[in-house]
């Protein structure tokens, strides 16, 4: 297993989302590092716009070019012109003072940012120019869509190296996120795989009573979070793990983690589908199986979705911020919904004659008023 350092979530002064504490981060970087991990991951965005400067702060600036491996990417849902492709990428690599980037990724690609800005503005074009300036070493996207849409993008465009997707045991056969389908076109078109959220937003590292008797009846002396890194870190082809840390704590979890891996055996996957059942289990929903719901979709999302989504957005540290309300958003464009109009009937009543209506309508309300993908 190779383990990443996202860098979207570092220690932090005060509230502001820009005051970094340098000090605590030199450090956190200093032990990963030393350990033998050398694979950052930034973005434009991250932090404010002051993660890329933070990057340059404390690793490019202390430690020699090659000593690292580091990934950034140019926010796709922010450019309207063309010529913003390049001068961003300009401020990029100035932000962290390098010649190059390992990595350089499309951010959170869907199918309507490719059909529309990426296509308008060239940026796959303008990525292959950089790549022959040796600006970049290797051309990827980061993916939030489905795995359909996926496998169009990747038949399209054969430059691409690597492709960076949300994978963790709690959406592994997500309606929406749909971890393990986007992994397997990822393998099946023969391209590297990068993984974010093993531990999807910090919601896998502190698991339900119930589901951390599990964990810890099987390895005692293992976090709770280090199931889900493991998880992750036992499928082929992956480049990278990455994980968001926040505080030297973290790093050094995840470094024991990486230090003793062991790949998950089936005995471990037999608990883990036991500790998702009980997660999931433990939100509003208090359903597993929700697919007796999925007949239910008048407009073509059904009631099994909206509800695994809302339910899976609830157990997470932050309800309101979470991939869920994108992914959401995302699928009421593709069926040519208007933002604030209803999936469902005034009435939802599912095949066994259940009234699912009340639960129904406050999980679509809930998503409703939170998604942040706008159309």
């Amino acid at each position: 297993m190779n383990l990443g350092f996202g860098c979207m979530r570092f220690p932090l002064k005060s509230e502001k989302m820009t005051d970094i504490d340098f000090e605590q981060l030199n450090q956190m970087f200093d032990e990963f590092l030393a350990a033998g991990c050398n694979y950052f991951d930034t973005s434009y965005v991250y932090h404010g716009g002051a993660s890329e400067i933070a990057v340059k702060e404390c690793l490019v600036k202390r430690y020699p070019r090659e000593k690292f491996i580091l990934t950034t990417k140019l926010p796709a849902f922010a450019i309207t012109a063309e010529n913003q492709v390049e001068e961003i990428f300009a401020k990029q690599l100035e932000n962290c003072g390098v010649e190059y980037f390992d990595y350089f990724l499309l951010h959170n690609l869907n199918i309507i940012r490719y059909e529309g800005a990426v296509k308008s503005c060239r940026m796959f074009e303008h990525l292959q120019k950089f790549k022959a300036a040796g600006k970049i070493k290797h051309i990827g996207i980061s993916f939030h869509d489905s795995a359909e849409v996926l496998d169009k993008i990747l038949t399209e465009h054969p430059e691409i190296d690597a492709v960076q997707i949300v994978v963790n045991y709690l959406d592994w056969e997500s309606y929406y996120i749909q971890a393990r389908k986007n992994y397997e076109t990822i393998r099946k078109h023969g391209r590297q795989v990068l993984i974010m959220e093993p531990v999807k937003g910090g919601t896998l590292a502190k698991a339900p009573a119930a589901a951390e008797e599990l964990l810890k009846k099987a390895a005692p002396n293992n976090s709770v979070a280090s199931w889900a890194v493991r998880f992750c870190g036992s499928l082929e082809g992956v480049i990278a793990v990455i994980s968001g840390m926040s505080n030297l704590q973290q790093v050094r979890d995840n470094l024991a983690t990486w230090k003793n891996f062991t790949p998950l055996t089936d005995a471990d996957k037999n608990i883990l589908a036991q500790v998702n059942k009980i997660y999931r289990e433990s939100g509003p929903i208090g359903i597993f199986d929700l697919s007796k719901y999925e007949s239910i979709a008048p407009k073509g999302i059904s009631a099994a979705e909206i509800l695994e989504t809302y339910n899976n957005a609830q157990i997470q540290p932050v309800p309101t911020f979470s991939a869920e309300e994108n992914y959401f958003s995302l699928e009421k464009a593709k069926h040519n919904l208007k933002m604030d109009e209803p999936c469902m009937p005034e009435k939802v009543i599912a095949p066994d004659g259940e009234d699912i209506t009340e639960i129904v309508k406050t999980a679509e309300k809930f998503l409703t008023e939170t998604m942040f993908f706008k159309y």
